[in-house]
């Protein structure tokens, strides 16, 4: 979403790529998911590709660098490196790769391949110093002979994440690659990369990670993180993008209505260092104040059914989440149960019910007379009445909303009806 933007604020293209290569992490219904979601969130694209029809791309490139001599086989098992770090760091070393692939014979490969080992390859790395100026964290300087070189190639052939990157972004024309800080240590080896096979080098941007509003991990408890999840909890998508456009930032987060609105003043110069907090509630309330915003024309399109001005303007104020209102539909339109404390008090209270059309302005003169006749005021008063008309304890204006239940309905149910 910072990607999108970034991009609609300056002008530029939005790139989706679909990173499915990893056959065993990559699944049709993942890539749907990730569309839906982005659908859903309002974000659009200039361009779409696969990373799994462009194979071709990658093997080109991969001969490239075979033939300039900066690729080469390793035959170590997944255990042997694991080990080489832990005596690395027992000794008070940095674990970095020793290149024992880059020192084998050719007869010592050929040992290996007889004993049916298949090799995975790496990336040599010029152990030089590679300087950047993040877009985010501002000037960078890593010393590529601290880093392992990076495997590029899987033992069955597949190319890694690091080299299709790459690829993709060089031949995409991509100017900017904006990520999480966990991906400032690849960013070294991915900028000697590029420049190896010949492509310009983009501006990358790390920002910082979410966590929790305590600064604790992010929770992921029960997949309640996700994008879907909080679409069925009725999170207006426009909630999410005002609250993530500004998270981490010093800008002020308010609720934007539009895209439009949230991109004019998207400034990447703005983040922080600092990890990013994410509140719930605070989404919750930029999600209500969006629906609050909503017109009754809106609301209706958006819920694909017809809707009464009437009693939006009631209770669109008092909604948490746009479905909600199919609640108050049934209140006012549909038999409900009346929660009834003090029958005695509310048959007298339809006693006093005025004659004629129930508007806003009747419900004072009844209530007035029914404060006279029982003596009763304030909570003592309202609560009892209000329970009986909408079983609820909270709720919109009762004056707005006795109205739209009408005469029958009012009657019935200070009587204990349900009606």
């Amino acid at each position: 979403m910072i990607n999108w933007l970034y991009a609609r604020a300056n002008g530029g293209q939005f790139v989706l790529r679909i990173d499915d290569t990893d056959t065993e992490r990559s699944t049709p219904a993942f890539e749907a998911g990730i569309i839906a979601d982005l659908q859903w969130l309002g974000l659009d694209w200039d361009a779409f590709a696969r990373q799994s029809e462009r194979n071709a791309c990658y093997e080109a490139a991969i001969q490239h660098l075979r033939d300039t001599d900066r690729l080469y086989a390793c035959y170590e098992t997944p255990e042997e490196p694991d080990r080489q770090r832990g005596l690395q760091r027992a000794a008070g070393r940095p674990p970095v790769y020793d290149r024992a692939g880059l020192k084998l014979t050719a007869a010592e490969r050929a040992a290996h391949a007889a004993e049916g080992r298949r090799p995975h390859w790496r990336f040599l790395l010029n152990q030089t110093r590679v300087t950047w100026d993040d877009l985010v964290r501002g000037p960078q300087d890593v010393d590529a002979a601290s880093l392992s070189d990076p495997v590029l190639i899987r033992e069955d052939g597949r190319p890694l994440y690091t080299i299709t990157s790459v690829v993709d972004d060089g031949e995409m024309g991509i100017s900017h690659v904006i990520r999480g800080e966990d991906h400032v240590a690849n960013s070294a080896a991915q900028i000697q990369l590029f420049e190896a096979l010949g492509h310009a080098v983009p501006a990358f941007g790390h920002f910082a990670l979410i966590v929790e509003a305590d600064g604790s991990p992010l929770s992921k408890r029960l997949g309640s993180r996700t994008v879907q999840a909080l679409r069925e909890q009725g999170i207006e998508p426009m909630a999410l993008v005002s609250l993530l456009s500004r998270l981490g930032t010093a800008l002020p987060v308010e609720a934007f209505a539009d895209h439009e609105a949230a991109a004019a003043g998207f400034d990447l110069a703005s983040f922080g260092r600092a990890a990013a907090r994410f509140d719930e509630r605070e989404l919750q309330k930029l999600s209500a104040t969006l629906v609050h915003g909503l017109s009754a024309d809106a609301a209706a399109s958006r819920l694909g059914t017809e809707l009464d001005p009437a009693l939006w303007e009631a209770v669109s104020g008092n909604l948490e989440r746009l479905q909600d209102i199919r609640i108050w539909q049934d209140i006012v339109a549909a038999p409900i149960r009346p929660v009834i404390d003090d029958p005695d008090f509310t048959r007298r209270a339809a006693e006093l019910l005025p004659d004629g059309e129930l508007d806003q302005e009747s419900w004072g003169i009844w209530t007035k007379a029914v404060r006279s006749e029982t003596g009763r005021k304030g909570r003592e008063l309202f609560r009892p009445l209000r329970l009986a008309l909408t079983a609820r304890e909270h709720g919109p204006e009762m004056k707005a909303l006795r109205p739209l239940i009408g005469r029958e309905r009012t009657l019935g149910r200070l009587k204990g009806e349900t009606a």
